[in-house]
């Protein structure tokens, strides 16, 4: 069994967002199981993005002013609001999960894939322009204009062909998972 790189707080975050899928695509036994382990897991996951929502700002002063400058705290307000109320929102979910009727079994995984979109959101803009913290921008890392043209034109026939296979794939592999049966 291989024991995934990381610590313990990105252990949390790998199962809470594995535990949410299963909410989603499994029944019975193994959905009520995959909700305690959400249940346990959200504590982890929170705790994860508390701490490098509070330190990366403590790290660097550039970043400490792009959050706490005006008006850009007030415009950035809503991200760590809404990752709270998203929290928040699965705390209290998760505690009447799984229904009867099934209903509302994709939530806590919407809920967990909007957590982790405002999270990456707060990276990216904390962390632009730079690839590498203080030392390198996108500018200074981009390629030659040419070798980008290249790239693009090539990206214009992949991308499409990437989005239509995945559309492909959530079609065929809709609804619940169920027992394996061969007729």
């Amino acid at each position: 069994k291989a024991i995934p790189q990381g610590g313990p707080l990105q252990w949390g975050r790998i199962t809470f967002i594995g535990a949410t899928w299963l909410v989603m695509k499994a029944d019975g036994d193994l959905q009520r199981r995959a909700v305690s382990w959400a249940q346990r897991t959200l504590s982890l996951a929170a705790l994860g993005l508390a701490s490098v929502s509070l330190v990366t700002p403590l790290v660097s002063a550039r970043i400490f002013d792009k959050w706490f400058s005006f008006p850009n705290l007030a415009l950035l307000a809503p991200v760590p609001l809404m990752t709270l109320g998203l929290i928040g929102a699965l705390w209290a979910m998760l505690k009447h999960l799984p229904h009867a009727d099934d209903r509302w079994a994709w939530a806590p995984f919407a809920g967990a894939v909007g957590i982790f979109i405002l999270a990456f959101h707060g990276l990216a803009f904390s962390f632009f322009p730079y690839i590498v913290p203080e030392r390198l921008t996108v500018w200074r890392a981009a390629s030659a204009p040419e070798s980008l043209m290249i790239i693009f034109v090539g990206t214009l026939f992949v991308l499409p062909t990437i989005i239509a296979y995945t559309l492909f794939s959530y079609r065929v592999f809709r609804g619940k998972a169920s027992e394996l049966r061969y007729y």
